[in-house]
């Protein structure tokens, strides 16, 4: 019987993947093999460190909180970090941001109370036609059960009406928010909207257009800030809305370029 201890057990463990038929599988778990043993080694990991970690990864993975893991994901930023590896795109094109696994917002701060926003903008191919048989779905952070698909009209715009984008708090009365709170770090996002977008001949689209001048943007709780996807909300103090409903109310004019697919 072949003797492992600290300095041979790492290789042990691969040569048992040798007969994976899946080439990929085996790739994936022989580098997670390395590099879970060699953080080990760095950090010099105790058995208690070692056994508290299973410890909070068992309830972090209970049944109880199916939404920890993914969360788990999104404050460590692998799930940002996915998404932009898989959903780069080309030049010009709206970018993507987190994937659609990425753990719910919990209520925002004053969702309620937020005067109303209309959304307004233009679906466009890459070379700038429009795509009037886009169809185009927004919802708020907190909200994502109710959401609406709007059909673009025969220029590829949309029209949107929704409570003004609040900054939101991801889940943190779990594992992972005693983890952040243990970090010294916050679990709140800046204010955004979500957004789908669709149109035949091109790659879908999931993204999220961020607020304007928020508290949060360079504290995103789970990374999820792109440059390119930040916009001004415009307050209008007076007069009636696109609705006909009386100001205050805020506008958000945003285009979305597709990538062909």
């Amino acid at each position: 019987m072949r003797h492992n201890d600290e300095y041979t057990i790492t290789q042990a463990v691969i040569a048992r993947h040798a007969q994976a038929g899946d080439a990929r599988l085996r790739e994936v778990m022989t580098s997670l093999v390395q590099h879970l043993h060699a953080f080990a080694r760095e950090v010099q990991l105790t058995e208690a460190e070692w056994r508290e970690g299973l410890r909070w990864l068992s309830e972090a993975g209970s049944a109880a909180r199916p939404h920890e893991l993914p969360l788990l994901s999104d404050v460590l930023g692998l799930s940002m970090l996915v998404t932009a590896r898989s959903q780069r795109r080309a030049a010009g094109c709206t970018e993507s941001t987190l994937a659609a696994a990425a753990a719910p917002c919990a209520t925002p701060e004053d969702h309620a109370a937020a005067e109303p926003c209309y959304v307004r903008g233009q679906v466009r191919s890459q070379g700038g036609t429009p795509l009037p048989g886009a169809r185009v779905q927004v919802w708020p952070c907190a909200a994502a059960d109710g959401r609406t698909e709007l059909p673009c009209d025969g220029a590829g715009r949309y029209r949107a009406t929704t409570p003004l984008a609040q900054p939101c708090a991801v889940p943190h009365d779990g594992p992972v928010g005693r983890l952040l709170a243990a970090l010294g770090r916050h679990p709140w996002r800046p204010a955004h909207l979500n957004f789908a977008v669709r149109a035949e001949g091109h790659r879908p689209l999931a993204t999220q257009v961020f607020r304007d001048g928020d508290r949060y943007l360079e504290t995103d709780a789970v990374f999820g800030v792109r440059r390119s996807l930040i916009a001004p909300w415009v307050r209008h103090e007076s007069g009636p809305g696109p609705d006909g409903r009386p100001g205050p109310y805020h506008t958000l004019d945003f285009d979305f370029v597709l990538e062909a697919a």
